[in-house]
């Protein structure tokens, strides 16, 4: 009764311990894990090279000092690790603690580095929901009870070329998720994005990417912005980037980042960005992600739940990867299935902006009997 809640009827399973895609609850109860916390346990709960990092980071230190004042080893293995993740010339990493951090701290540098501050986000994006964060959403039912918000914010259609000219000489950058995720999975074209990143350099917009969701693997590719062959100008990371342990980050060149050191100094801190313990883990994940190399199965992954989930009252699949949406015709029809699916033993969600469709985004480990598995109990949730 002591804990804050965000809904007045949240789904009240107790879990009292998690291994590989289980969740186990108080009373002996097993459950399928559909979600995977919502894209952020991608290799599974309780991974043993994970957990292991954690525990000899703990033995060594744990909180010291603010980020960027100490040299700290778990911070600069990491950082260097995610650099060779990615293109020239992004190669400089600054760690927040979640997802809603990182965007804030994309649009400060953008902000800083351009000296502009009009920011354009798109229709129906979900970037988080702090204040500024909130701002870049269109959804008038999240935000009006919080109005003013952040000023300077206008909007796109995401995936509309037609839009692109809205991106003007005064814009310090344009946020745009790689794939809708809160929209339920929405994508845009190859030719769109391109033409995204043409306009961005045409004005001197700085383009950010929002890999919250589908950064580390989720997509089927380390990066999501790879399915499009350009390169942004700003990342953000979160969610999976952990491996069960709260961290994030904006990710930027060593120009664009250096704008926050000077005028004024400290440009943006953080006390716990970059915890030792969540650099650790975060570095465990990316190095078994890597050798692994188990996002590679996600595509074929993703087509043996197109393969089983059939049923006439699902209306469209879309996915990308393991980021997938199942569309039905109501949200009375999908907090059913959800509501069954948990008796039945599997975990499953909706989305913020698309209430008529479930989630599935477990974690990447998933193997095909256990993609069937899920798949028949769905079906069985459907059919009752």
């Amino acid at each position: 009764m002591h804990v804050a809640q965000t809904s007045a009827y949240p789904m009240e399973v107790e879990i009292v311990h998690a291994e590989n895609i289980y969740l186990h609850g108080a009373n002996g109860e097993k459950y399928i894990d559909l979600i995977s916390g919502i894209s952020v346990s991608s290799l599974g709960h309780n991974h043993p090279r994970i957990v292991e990092a954690v525990k000899e980071q703990a033995d060594r230190h744990m909180h010291v000092m603010v980020y960027g004042e100490f040299v700290q080893n778990p911070q600069v293995k990491l950082a260097k690790a995610i650099s060779d993740t990615l293109p020239d010339p992004l190669d400089n990493v600054f760690f927040v603690n979640s997802g809603s951090e990182a965007i804030e701290g994309a649009m400060k540098l953008a902000k800083r580095y351009t000296g502009k501050y009009e920011i354009i986000s798109c229709y129906d994006a979900y970037h988080g929901s702090t204040h500024g964060t909130l701002s870049l959403g269109t959804r008038e039912d999240f935000k009006q009870a919080f109005m003013p918000l952040m000023p300077g914010v206008s909007h796109i259609r995401f995936g509309d070329e037609n839009d692109l000219e809205s991106i003007t000489s005064k814009t310090a950058a344009v946020i745009i998720e790689t794939i809708q995720g809160e929209a339920g999975v929405r994508i845009a074209s190859n030719s769109y994005f391109k033409k995204l990143r043409e306009r961005c350099y045409q004005t001197g917009a700085l383009l950010i990417l929002d890999e919250v969701q589908t950064g580390f693997g989720r997509t089927g590719k380390f990066w999501g912005f790879e399915h499009y062959d350009i390169v942004p100008d700003i990342i953000t990371a979160a969610k999976g980037m952990g491996g069960g342990m709260p961290i994030g980050a904006f990710i930027s060149s060593k120009e664009i980042m250096s704008a926050l050191q000077t005028n004024p100094v400290l440009g943006h801190i953080t006390t716990f960005g970059g915890h030792p313990v969540s650099c650790a883990a975060s570095l465990a994940m990316l190095l078994e992600l890597v050798e692994s190399k188990v996002y590679l199965e996600v595509e074929r992954k993703a087509g043996i739940f197109r393969q089983y989930l059939k049923h006439p009252k699902i209306k469209e699949i879309r996915s990308v990867g393991l980021m997938m949406a199942v569309e039905f015709d109501s949200f009375k029809q999908v907090s059913s299935i959800i509501e069954k699916s948990v008796k039945l033993g599997l975990i499953t969600d909706w989305f913020l902006y698309c209430d008529c469709a479930i989630r599935i985004a477990p974690p990447l480990i998933i193997s095909e009997d256990q993609i069937i598995e899920s798949c028949n109990i769905l079906l069985k949730a459907i059919e009752s």
